[in-house]
């Protein structure tokens, strides 16, 4: 008997210009982390601990600015976790979004005279 699972499949890349690249360098904002998804609490001991790190490292998920900028495809179980990453991965980038606009303005040093 065969079986058939759906996988939802969400790409995901940022196109930025050459001034936000050099922001992204020059910040070292590359390994910041945009969206992350965790779960398990309890990992457990030995092989069964062992087994249970390994899908602990399949079911999570991290997106962070490399991964936006060099792309990253995204597996989930249903359309709903889809929805949700997509949703929180926008909301993270137009965040991201201002930090580059803030560091584009940025000189170095903020004077503020009261």
């Amino acid at each position: 008997m065969l079986s058939s699972k759906i996988t939802f499949m969400l790409d995901v890349r940022a196109e930025l210009t050459p001034e936000e690249k050099d922001s992204v360098k020059k910040y070292k904002m590359g390994d910041t982390m945009l969206y992350q998804k965790m779960e398990m609490t309890d990992r457990g001991s030995g092989l069964l601990g062992l087994a249970s790190r390994l899908a602990f490292k399949m079911i999570n998920l991290t997106v962070s600015v490399d991964d936006l900028v060099n792309g990253k495809h995204i597996e989930c179980k249903d359309i709903v976790e889809m929805r949700a990453v997509e949703e929180q991965i926008k909301e993270a980038s137009q965040n991201f979004k201002a930090i580059l606009e803030t560091a584009a303005h940025f000189g170095g040093e903020v004077v503020i005279e009261l």
